[in-house]
């Protein structure tokens, strides 16, 4: 069951096993809150539950949709009043024998409840896992929604671009890219916008957005609208003023090369690991060839770990209903910690622990048994791609002098390999990434994103390079 995030604050399912996907299809999704639903899995009926609301409150804060209206837009089987569910849970529970609920925090409030429980088995763990396997692989409808908030974000940033010479704040930038998403209604953004220039493109999750662009020689810009409630995820780096600056050029045409490399291996089967690990390879030997890295082969830096002093969090993240959607935790499993994207750091020894088990899975032959993202037994293997997921790739490189200085400059294991004298020269660049939300497909891959990067990027700006 796919609706939207806002609206659906609890989902109950009575009888049955949760197992396999719920067979709805939401055609549209609109921003209400208080609803809840149920799904009969013996009756296989699902069931919306909407607020109702008095006129007085019309009066105010305007109406929300009736019944009708919300069952003309989506493929449940029904729409009732909320304040009717206590009443359907009573009569249903009573000749049930389970209750599965999506989280311990999302329990009916239901008098009756404590009289039913010595017969009634409530299960608060198994429907979680389900609607997250639902979740991963999107639908037809679901990835119409993605493309299109990837339109609206990819002409935005477009529109940033061009605008580029007249602005001179951070804030600019977010106003700029805000004005053209509320100009095509989409209203809401899937993250708070990051517009980070100089050092404060090294942050990852930059967003006081507030400085001058005076002297700095690159801005990030990670902003991504929303569109019926699915998100997209757009980061792209822009040179401030009319030239690019040779380490500028060299860090963003590195960034690039990570990024299209990786968007080339994406099809069915791979593993997200295996794509993680060539982006930091692709990474320590443009390094090598800048001279930031030396004292060593490509190799043994990178099994070193020391790439991750300058590419220091995961590639990517599944993105939907939740710009780091269900899932995104296991892409980099099983050396992962419980965070993803660029919420989930890569340092040395998780770096170290990817390639250790990426050697094993070589040895092997075979990671996980089948091509299509199941292991040997049939069971989904979320480290692997499989035909419509859509995930995003975004690479980066960053110079965070106080990061950088405080775990590798430190560290006899790793300042060996990084010429201090050359990396003087890179601090002022910041950071570069560049970000897109990738379609799995069954042959392959489609980039959802069509916002400018590259050479195209630079014509725009107006960039002599």
């Amino acid at each position: 069951m796919h609706w939207a995030r806002e609206m659906v604050s609890s989902i109950y399912q009575v009888n049955g096993t949760p197992t396999g996907r719920i067979p709805i299809r939401v055609r549209h999704s609109a921003s209400v809150g208080s609803c809840s639903v149920t799904y009969d899995i013996e009756a296989d009926k699902l069931t919306l539950w909407i607020p109702y609301t008095p006129p007085a409150t019309i009066l105010w804060f305007g109406n929300t949709p009736s019944p009708e209206e919300c069952l003309a837009k989506s493929d449940v089987h029904d729409v009732k009043y909320i304040n009717s569910q206590s009443e359907y849970l009573a009569s249903r529970l009573a000749k049930v024998k389970t209750l599965y609920v999506l989280r311990p925090s999302q329990m009916p409030n239901l008098a009756e409840l404590d009289k039913l429980k010595p017969r009634l088995y409530i299960d608060t763990t198994s429907l979680q896992p389900v609607m997250d396997e639902a979740r991963v692989i999107k639908s037809d409808y679901e990835i119409d929604m993605i493309r299109k908030a990837n339109a609206v974000s990819s002409e935005a940033h477009r529109e940033v671009a061009r605008s580029m010479y007249g602005l001179s704040n951070e804030c600019q930038l977010e106003a700029a890219f805000l004005n053209v998403c509320t100009s095509r209604n989409a209203h809401v953004q899937s993250y708070p916008i990051i517009a980070g220039s100089g050092p404060n493109a090294s942050t990852l999750h930059y967003d006081a957005n507030n400085e001058p662009l005076a002297g700095r020689q690159l801005v990030v810009l990670d902003a991504g609208a929303e569109w019926a409630c699915y998100a997209s995820d757009v980061t792209r780096t822009l040179p401030i003023g009319s030239t690019f600056s040779s380490e500028a050029k060299a860090i963003y045409d590195l960034v690039h090369q990570m990024q299209r490399e990786c968007i080339q291996r994406i099809r069915p089967g791979v593993v997200f690991r295996d794509l993680q690990l060539h982006a930091t390879l692709v990474a320590v030997k443009g390094l090598l060839q800048l001279g930031i890295l030396h004292n060593g082969t490509a190799d043994e830096i990178f099994k070193n770990g020391t790439g991750s002093a300058f590419f220091p969090h995961g590639l990517g993240h599944h993105v939907g209903l939740d710009v780091h959607d269900v899932l995104s935790k296991d892409l980099l499993r099983p050396a992962g910690e419980s965070m993803w994207g660029k919420r989930r750091p890569v340092g040395p020894n998780s770096l170290r622990a990817m390639i250790k088990h990426a050697a094993i899975a070589a040895a092997d032959g075979n990671e996980n048994g089948n091509s299509d993202g199941t292991n040997a037994s049939g069971g989904p293997k979320y480290n692997t791609l499989q035909t419509n997921m859509v995930v995003t790739v975004e690479p980066g490189l960053y110079f965070c002098r106080p990061y950088i200085e405080a775990f590798f400059l430190r560290s006899d294991q790793h300042k060996k390999y990084i010429n201090q004298a050359v990396l003087e020269r890179f601090w002022a660049v910041g950071g570069v990434r560049i970000e897109d939300c990738i379609l799995v497909t069954e042959n392959g891959y489609e980039n959802l994103t069509t916002a400018p990067k590259g050479e195209e990027l630079l014509r725009i700006v107006g960039v002599d390079n």
